[in-house]
This record gives C-alpha cells, sequence and structure tokens, in this order.
C-alpha cells in the first residue's frame, strides 16, 4: 500500500517532509517518482494529471489539497472513490475579514482617496450609502463571512444553488432568483464552489442586474468569472468597481488588462491561506482513517462537485 503526493505547480518539500514526519511507517511517493501504481491507495492531489487516475487499480481515497475539489477531474474517478477536502477553521475566519475589509473599503472610497494622494488632491466626499451586502455560496464560508458582516452593521442577502434556512439572511436559490438577487446588492460577494453550474455565473447578465453602483468581491475561484464582461461592465459604468483575489491564470500575466484598470483592486490570492500544519493533520487523521477502515473527514458528492 502507497501514498502519492501529486501537487503540481509547487514547491512540496516542507509538505513531504511533514507527512513523512507524520506517517513514519507509509511508503509516501511524490509525483513523477509514483513507482508501482497498483500500490497506490491514497492520493493527495492538486492539479493532477488527468490521465493519473486511470493508472490507479486499487484507488480509495483523494484528499484535495485544498479547500475546493475542483483542482481534481471528478469525472475521471470511479464513483467508490471517496473525494476529500481541506476545512481550516481559521480560513473560513480570514476569508470573513478579508471580505469586511474590502467592503468597508470600497463604502470609505479609500481607493479613490489614495489615489487622489498621488495627485494631491483634496477633495472630501461622504462614504457611500450602501449597505446591502449579496453573498453567493451560503457553505462555511459564505456563513462565517456573512455573520461577521451583520455583526458590522451589513445587512446580508444570499444565494445558493437551493433553498437554505438561514437566520438573518434574505436568501434566493436558483437560476431563477439569481437576478433578482443581484439587483438588490451594493456588493456581490462570490464564495461559490467551482462546478460546471457556477462557472462563468460572473457575468455579463448579472453584471446587468446588479444596480451601477454595484460593487464585485471575487474570493472564490478565477473561472467564476468571464472576464471580458467585468472589463465591458467596468468601462460602460454598469458596475462600480471590482476587487479580485482570484484569477483564471496565476500568476497573472504581466500584459493583462485587470493591472492597470482604475476601477479593479488585485490581491495576489492571499484571502485567506490554509496553514500547512492544519492541513497536514487532517491529511494524516483521513490517511490513518482509511487504513483502519473508519470514517473520513470533509468528504464531497462526487455529482455536486462539493
Amino acid at each position: 500500500m502507497a501514498f502519492l503526493v501529486c501537487v503540481t505547480g509547487r514547491d512540496n518539500s516542507k509538505l513531504m517532509a511533514e507527512l513523512r514526519a507524520s506517517l513514519p511507517d507509509v511508503d509516501i511517493r511524490e509525483w513523477p517518482d509514483a513507482g508501482e501504481l497498483a500500490e497506490i491507495e491514497f492520493v493527495l492531489a492538486w492539479n493532477a494529471p488527468e490521465s493519473l487516475w486511470q493508472q490507479l487499480p486499487n484507488l480509495k481515497v483523494v484528499q484535495s489539497f485544498g479547500a475546493g475539489v475542483d483542482g481534481i477531474t471528478l469525472s475521471a474517478l470511479p464513483a467508490d472513490v471517496q473525494v476529500c477536502r481541506i476545512v481550516d477553521p481559521a480560513l473560513a475566519d480570514d476569508m470573513a475579514e478579508y471580505v469586511l475589509g474590502h467592503v468597508l473599503a470600497h463604502k470609505l472610497r479609500l481607493g479613490l482617496y489614495y489615489r487622489q494622494q498621488q495627485q494631491r488632491l483634496w477633495r472630501p466626499k461622504r462614504a457611500c450609502a450602501g449597505n446591502r451586502v449579496g453573498i453567493l455560496g451560503l457553505g462555511q464560508l459564505g456563513q462565517v463571512a456573512a455573520t461577521k458582516l451583520q455583526r458590522n452593521g451589513f445587512e446580508v442577502l444570499g444565494w445558493s444553488r437551493s433553498e437554505k434556512a438561514l437566520e438573518g439572511i434574505t436568501q434566493f436559490w436558483g437560476q431563477s432568483q439569481l437576478s433578482e438577487f443581484a439587483s438588490q446588492c451594493d456588493y456581490v460577494v462570490c464564495l461559490l464552489p467551482l462546478t460546471a453550474q457556477t462557472r462563468g455565473i460572473l457575468n455579463k447578465a448579472l453584471f446587468e442586474a446588479m444596480p451601477s453602483h454595484g460593487v464585485l468581491i471575487n474570493v472564490a475561484r478565477g473561472a467564476h468569472l468571464n472576464e471580458i464582461d467585468l472589463l465591458d461592465a467596468l468601462d460602460n459604468e454598469q458596475i462600480a468597481a471590482a476587487t479580485l483575489d482570484v484569477f483564471a491564470s496565476e500568476p497573472l500575466a504581466a500584459e493583462h488588462a485587470f493591472w492597470d484598470h482604475p476601477k479593479i483592486t488585485m490581491t495576489p490570492h492571499v484571502a485567506a491561506l490554509t496553514s500547512l500544519k492544519t492541513a497536514t493533520a487532517q491529511i494524516v487523521a483521513n490517511m490513518q482513517a482509511m487504513q483502519k477502515g473508519q470514517p473520513l473527514s470533509h468528504c464531497v458528492d462526487l455529482k455536486l462537485g462539493y
């Protein structure tokens, strides 16, 4: 039995050291030095090659090295394989703090005053009046963000794939209610999982439904956003501004139009960073649970994708 780490696009030396120290009796391998593939039962994955999954006849568990599972081609996995994700309790608080901070930054016009400072301009204005924050996605991250916003005096609206009962949140659900939701939001925050249904959901139709003073904040996945539609919406004053922490391709290309756009605030995918120790502890716990035939933690529905 072997454990394969297939997390591409990053230096995994610290991760491998943590895993081997925590699982000294387990044969832990790192892609592409996978050895005999029939021996592998547990894979820690992010952006693994799709062709890998067909070569693992005894695969039992795929553990995502992230809060989502969009870095794994779920459709390529056998139906009996369990897929788990990382759930970092601190991550939700960090995300909520980021969302609150950027809502306040737009409300208080801090970007405007920063630009005026560079030009030595003195033009005071009242804070923006809008107080309604709409959250796309009412999972763990969305609910914690909603609570923090409410505690700071904001009215929260929420949209989800299906109906939910959450106290204190004006709720919308399903595709038929998406435009109505967007039309009532001063700020739209995307915290959705990335699925076939949510890919490209931040698009022309949504921006046309939002009020002209509306602000988009995307902290979910870059593939949720139609970039051309956003640029058009900003240039045509359909919406007022956007804060983006995630992008379809990261790091963002130096020639990308987002860098110099006066209505876009960007951060380099830092809204919520999972602790390596927290992630390792959950990975190790699921590995040990698999060995003992016990239930795994934070499993996802392969059909829903979250």
